[in-house]
């Protein structure tokens, strides 16, 4: 009975992100509120103190995972907030792209940069600074929709094929069932899925854009905080690689050496405007990964991640990593995938590898599947859940391609 009254929250907390449009209910208040009510009726339903210290370290445990996750968040999206208000990721895209182009191959770039950026930096930044990428250019809200949804793909996409794309990928490659070799075999699948779907979105699409010159006056201080993010986003990969440091810490290294630079060359004044990035942050996309993160938490404490660990062992390994690549969709790939390693099923090196591009790339499947939807949802005002789903089909035939050509690569070579 307890268990069918959490799932129903779980269930009550998509609902409202699902109608948001309908009930103008801001989906952060509301997830946050029925994550909340999860785990204190956990507590409350605890009879025995010896049942209450169970319940408080898993949700420490929970806590723990989420502040991370926020500390990282409020880390990059300084970075990102600062330079973006000081024109340099404009002024980036300037020299790299085009000052005129079709939309048509503004998708295909856009798309190849996504790609390209989330094999080397985590899902988060990725889809900040491509989204910044967005703004630089006049679209029209359809063809805006259609660029963030291309993001989101791409960047989850490129995740899998490094260990430094993706959690789940680190997960699987630590516990020594792929290595890096047989890894990037996947940037194959991947590349060829995110080409399909950006080439779908672009039959609709015609004209040209444009970016409107201006001419940044850059301040030394600007160039060197940019040079301190792109090192810190390098020493991220580099330090985790080597010493397993992980990335938040490395990322609130990078953002003490910003506020320390802004100290040395600003004044005072100055440098209050540079902590006022910190302050512009939107809060609702950190209580809404906050909310999120709690019903997962609380799904994972009851045994529901567990239960489908169990069902994936009782069908064709094939079949059941193109579900649970389904599957994250809903919910989140880190526990999913840590409640399969821990059910340690008997898989061979092709199985491994389907399974981790399933889970790394089938979270795109919905908007609120990944980190990258969930950011992306803030982000730009047109895309919702319901707006979303329009381009399941297409994204549902792409995901079915890449796993369909992993298979087939992964058979080819490794069986």
């Amino acid at each position: 009975m307890l268990s069918f009254f959490l799932i129903s929250l779980a269930v009550l907390a998509l609902l409202s992100i699902i109608f948001e449009e309908v009930t103008h209910i801001n989906k952060a208040k509301t997830t946050l509120f029925l994550g909340c009510i999860a785990w204190v009726t956990l507590f409350i339903c605890a009879k025995t103190p010896t049942q209450q210290h169970i319940v408080s370290e898993q949700l420490n445990e929970n806590l723990l995972e989420i502040a991370t996750l926020w500390l990282f968040l409020m880390s990059t999206m300084t970075f990102v907030a600062y330079l973006n208000a000081k024109g340099l990721i404009q002024g980036l895209v300037q020299k790299i792209f085009p000052q005129q182009l079709s939309v048509r191959l503004l998708m295909i770039l856009v798309a190849l940069f996504s790609l390209v950026l989330s094999s080397f930096c985590d899902n988060v930044t990725s889809t900040l600074v491509s989204l910044g990428l967005l703004t630089t250019f006049k679209l029209e809200a359809k063809v805006r929709l259609r660029m963030a949804v291309l993001i989101i793909f791409a960047v989850n996409s490129g995740g899998v094929a490094l260990i430094t794309g993706d959690v789940t990928t680190l997960m699987i490659f630590l516990e020594g069932h792929v290595n890096i070799s047989e890894l990037l075999m996947l940037s194959i699948p991947s590349m060829i899925s995110v080409m399909l779907l950006a080439i779908i979105f672009s039959l609709k699409s015609t004209g040209q854009v444009s970016t409107t010159p201006i001419k940044h006056q850059y301040q030394a201080v600007d160039i060197i905080i940019a040079v301190i993010f792109f090192s810190t986003i390098l020493a991220t990969m580099a330090l985790n690689v080597l010493y397993a440091i992980p990335p938040v810490l490395t990322f609130l290294t990078g953002l003490s050496v910003m506020f320390l630079i802004g100290h040395i060359f600003r004044s005072n004044k100055e440098e209050s405007r540079i902590l006022e990035y910190v302050r512009q942050i939107e809060y609702d996309t950190l209580l809404f990964f906050l909310g999120i993160l709690l019903l997962v938490g609380m799904l994972k404490e009851i045994g529901t991640l567990d239960l489908l660990a169990q069902a994936y062992t009782k069908f064709d390994p094939n079949i059941s990593n193109f579900i649970t690549g389904i599957g994250s969709a809903l919910l989140d790939n880190v526990p999913l995938t840590a409640a399969l390693l821990k059910a340690d099923p008997i898989l061979n090196t092709p199985e491994w590898l389907s399974l981790t591009y399933a889970v790394g790339v089938g979270g795109s499947l919905l908007v609120i599947g990944s980190a990258a939807g969930i950011i992306a949802m803030t982000k730009v005002k047109e895309l919702t859940f319901v707006s979303y789903l329009r381009y399941v089909p297409a994204l549902f035939i792409c995901y079915s391609l890449g796993y369909s050509l992993t298979l087939y690569l992964a058979y080819h070579f490794y069986s």
